[in-house]
């Protein structure tokens, strides 16, 4: 018997019910069952960093921001996944039958890994791609200082922006505070992270 052939595949119900139970987490692409790993701390430095800068800034604002263990459902391509940090815009909009996995995201923000950084510019950011209002898309790396930025201009129309300096400044075009647009330097993303545990 093959590798493959013994890789068990699981219907989004039975996934729901085994992560529900679950003390881990795990995404859900295809059915199959993927374990998520614990994050390094200049990982989990940099989604708090953004989260929380995030959180302050749109405080009594028309937004919610959530970090790691926020499910998110994308129908179209049959995955569930947990965002490193996701802000919403509006209401949430939830899963039918469920109070647990949002379907509407607006922003999303991964962190990069060395397991994870192919799959997080690849396959992810297409089934992203698919949430019809998902905007915005940042890739931060943890091992040196580079952020990676994609914002949709229209059907099928995105366009990117790269960020190396300290001093530089990510504007984050889909979020507007009386009409000035959020910004986050690469300081304040890259606070107390430590290249050199890399």
């Amino acid at each position: 018997m093959t590798q493959a052939e013994e890789k068990k595949l699981y219907t989004p119900e039975e996934y729901l019910e085994y992560e529900v139970n679950s003390e881990e987490r795990h995404e859900y692409i295809g059915g199959e069952v993927v374990p998520v790993t614990g994050g390094t701390p200049n990982h989990n430095q940099i989604a708090l960093n953004l989260s929380g800068t995030l959180n302050f800034a749109l405080k009594r604002q028309p937004y919610r921001v959530f970090v790691t263990d926020q499910r998110v459902w994308i129908p179209k391509k049959q995955i569930y996944t947990y965002p490193d940090v996701m802000v919403v815009q509006g209401d949430l909009q939830l899963q039918s039958g469920r109070r647990d996995t949002v379907t509407n995201p607006l922003i999303i923000a991964e962190v990069l890994s060395d397991s994870t950084r192919n799959y997080d510019k690849d396959k992810k950011f297409l089934a992203y791609r698919t949430i019809p209002g998902f905007v915005e898309y940042l890739l931060i790396d943890q091992y040196t200082m580079y952020v990676e930025q994609y914002f949709k201009t229209g059907q099928n129309s995105w366009t990117f922006s790269e960020y190396y300096d300290v001093n530089e400044t990510v504007t984050l075009n889909s979020i507007s505070l009386d009409s000035i647009p959020f910004r986050i330097t690469l300081a304040d993303i890259y606070d107390k992270v430590d290249f050199e545990d890399c």
